[in-house]
């Protein structure tokens, strides 16, 4: 993923720059990526870079005028109006890209983080008063991993660029690995590396010569927290405000958006109130090869009423050629926090920069809007790890039981989405500029002000079909659309709850009881029921039949097989009963083979 790297030292060393050049390269995973560095040895500062070609960030390092002030910046801002005519008055400036942001630095001092909008970080150089300050965005999207000792501060976007050049560092961490098998996720600003940690959402660290660093943070979350709930009527006007006012600025820049669609209320939002005109906003949704989701149809459908292209980005057959290179890729780009589903996500995202380089989306939107959990304590199988790695499940869920606790927004804003959700995230945005309006710091504040009755789809129903008749009569993939009360809606939205969980039930967790069941009506090919009705992929079948030799090859190595944290007789026994098909372990198999290739491409670095 685009980003940057650094050390900051007082001791200057000769082997700096070309660690920090390895460490720059560690990010390019495309070759539409461009690099470079920048070294300053007064202040201590030895940093590089990588972005896409033509980018918001594609213009570093950033100067003033007076050459005085440097900036180095990863990610997107989008600024509000008022603030952008404001700083107009004083200064000459375009927003295509982020060399605007040191005019604001000049007029606003550190406090200018508080006005950026967005996923970003970055590391400013002030030559005026003799420091630098690390940040990043507020929700902690744009990771920063560092490692401290006593010959510095090293800093990456990525691990992977401190595991380059810190062999002290390429060992797991049992707590952290404990907690992204069980959570999918490793939980307070930890790594899952020895001595590497996550900087925390909102950092502004400032590091002046002969003094310890300053570990401050420019937002508080309590800000938003406190403010009053508003009444229906209130919070659904300045919903409707706040989002006609803040949805254009995803939209803006020099390099064509496309709009990542599906059968849910948070993307026909976007729809329904972009105003582009007809066939300048291509949408794309992903489809599998059994049928036509659910997705994939009624995107289709609404793109068409709003007379804008759509196109069905396929997983299947050419997506399984190329699984084992995708999924090793997944794994090694997300630094082993993304299993090897993330391999789903690098191939659909490398179609969808053919149509275009920018995706908006809307996904965070129930997470934002309605508070949504996505996550939560789920352990592999007893039997599989070895006994001491169990016990760290049971760690992991007592620490996501505490880390629940509170403002239940603030969780999803300011811990699941960075600890959580920027795992896939960062997969993602290896390929493209990924842009979600959900994020947008005016949107969230105002939701912390959502009454509870409204904590549902009813405020996105209603706002659809404000911005779009038309498609606010379209049920949603569950059925669902603005003002259908009726008994036969109902019916058609219990159906659709029934089968999308019958499907998860059946194809990725499916009971053991079932899957001899399953096996045993083999010849009737139930699978035909349920599979491709609102989902696209299928692990479980593909690991019983298109992906069970290389499987397989992969796991019954003797080098897979002797890892200390498996035990070897239970792996063979499971495999073969997943292929065979009376048992289910895709959830397992899932982490077995990220932990494999995160043993190849990050520990055992050459």
């Amino acid at each position: 993923m685009p980003g940057i790297v650094g050390i900051i030292s007082q001791r200057p060393s000769e082997q700096y720059d070309a660690l920090v050049k390895s460490m720059a390269k560690c990010l390019i995973h495309e070759p539409f990526y461009t690099e470079g560095t920048y070294t300053n040895e007064k202040l201590g500062l030895w940093g590089g870079w990588a972005c896409h070609k033509g980018a918001f960030d594609d213009c570093l390092p950033i100067w003033n005028e007076k050459k005085d002030i440097c900036l180095l910046f990863s990610g997107e801002d989008f600024p509000d109006q008022a603030d952008v005519d404001a700083l107009r008055c004083s200064h000459e400036f375009g927003l295509d890209d982020a060399s605007y942001l040191v005019r604001l630095y000049e007029t606003k001092g550190c406090e200018f983080l508080e006005k950026l909008n967005g996923w970003f970080s970055g590391v400013l150089l002030d030559f005026r008063e003799q420091k630098l300050v690390l940040f990043n965005d507020r929700y902690g999207v744009n990771r920063i991993y560092y490692h401290e000792d006593a010959r510095g501060f090293y800093f990456a976007s990525e691990a992977k660029a401190l595991l380059k050049i810190l062999p002290g560092t390429r060992q797991l961490d049992l707590r952290s690995l404990g907690e992204v098998l069980c959570c999918e996720a490793v939980l307070q600003n930890r790594s899952l590396f020895s001595g590497i940690s996550l900087l925390p959402p909102g950092s502004a660290w400032v590091f002046s010569q002969g003094e310890p660093v300053k570990k401050k943070t420019y937002f508080n979350q309590q800000a938003w927290e406190n403010q009053p709930e508003l009444s229906e009527s209130d919070f659904y006007e300045r919903l409707k405000e706040t989002w006609a006012r803040v949805l254009p600025r995803y939209f803006s820049g020099k390099q064509s958006t496309g709009l990542s669609l599906t059968g849910g209320v948070d993307s026909r939002m976007i729809l329904a109130w972009a105003s582009r005109p007809p066939g300048t906003l291509p949408c794309y949704t992903w489809g599998g090869t059994y049928r036509d989701c659910a997705d994939v149809k009624i995107a289709r459908h609404t793109a068409k009423l709003c007379q804008q292209p759509h196109n069905t980005i396929l997983v299947g057959g050419e997506f399984l050629s190329q699984f084992h290179d995708l999924a090793e890729r997944a794994v090694y780009i997300s630094d082993g926090t993304m299993d090897v589903t993330g391999s789903v996500d690098l191939y659909v995202q490398r179609l969808a920069r053919q149509i275009a380089p920018v995706r908006v989306s809307g996904v965070c939107g129930g997470e934002i809007l309605r508070r949504l959990v996505m996550f939560k304590p789920d352990p592999p199988q007893q039997g599989v790890f070895d006994p001491q790695l169990n016990c760290s499940f049971q760690d992991a869920a007592a620490t996501y039981a505490d880390e629940i606790q509170g403002h239940r927004l603030s969780f999803t804003s300011f811990k699941q989405a960075p600890w959580y959700m920027a795992s896939k995230f960062t997969v993602e945005r290896s390929q493209i500029t990924y842009r979600t309006p959900y994020f947008d710091n005016d949107l969230v504040a105002l939701a912390y002000q959502t009454p509870a009755k409204l904590l549902n789809n009813e405020p996105a129903l209603r706002l659809i079909a404000d911005g779009n008749p038309v498609l606010g009569k379209i049920g949603t993939d569950r059925a669902l659309a603005f003002g259908s009360g009726s008994a036969v809606n109902r019916m058609l939205h219990w159906y659709q709850e029934f089968t999308f969980k019958a499907e998860y039930a059946y194809d990725y967790r499916m009971p053991q009881w079932f899957a001899r069941l399953d096996h045993a009506f083999a010849p009737l090919h139930l699978e035909r029921l349920f599979i491709g009705r609102h989902k696209f992929h299928h692990f479980r079948i593909w690991y019983r039949d298109q992906l069970s030799e290389w499987l397989k090859e992969t796991l019954l190595d003797p080098a897979a097989r002797s890892r200390p944290y498996l035990r070897p007789n239970c792996l063979e026994g499971m495999l073969k009963a997943h292929i065979r098909g009376d048992r289910n372990y895709a959830f397992e198999i899932h982490k077995i083979l990220t932990l494999e290739f995160i043993q190849k491409k990050l520990i055992d670095l050459k």
